[in-house]
């Protein structure tokens, strides 16, 4: 628990000097060496500490890609994403989520996967 706590404490700055570093002496990122060393649920969430650490923009608009993408809408997740971000970087994330999806917005995606009050609610969330 010590060793993991160790690794995950500090302040997002003094985090990326560390996996700068790691870099550096290691030759490998630290994403890498995480998918090498490790596995299962341990591996990502390390995986996804690095990622929200390195660029939390691209990391919470990839998150909101996948919860809409494919069959179905994974609703929690969703819910829990665009309720949390929605006054922190809503806007950072509406533009990074363009790119990640080749082109479709945010909202227009909420529109094709979601209807009623929930999409109303969702798309205000948005604005």
């Amino acid at each position: 628990k010590q060793w993991y706590q160790r690794r995950v404490r500090g302040s997002p700055a003094h985090l990326l000097r560390v996996f700068e570093y790691y870099r550096r002496i290691s030759n490998i990122d630290l994403e890498e060496s995480i998918k090498l060393e490790m596995s299962g649920d341990t591996a990502q969430a390390f995986i996804a500490i690095v990622k929200v650490i390195q660029n939390p923009v691209n990391y919470f608009a990839d998150q909101l890609f996948k919860s809409m993408k494919g069959l179905g809408t994974n609703d929690n997740k969703l819910i829990r994403l665009m309720v949390w971000r929605s006054e922190i970087d809503m806007e950072e994330i509406k533009e990074e989520f363009k790119v990640i999806s080749k082109g479709h917005t945010l909202q227009s995606f909420i529109e094709g996967d979601c209807s009623g009050h929930y999409r109303n609610a969702l798309l205000a969330l948005c604005e």
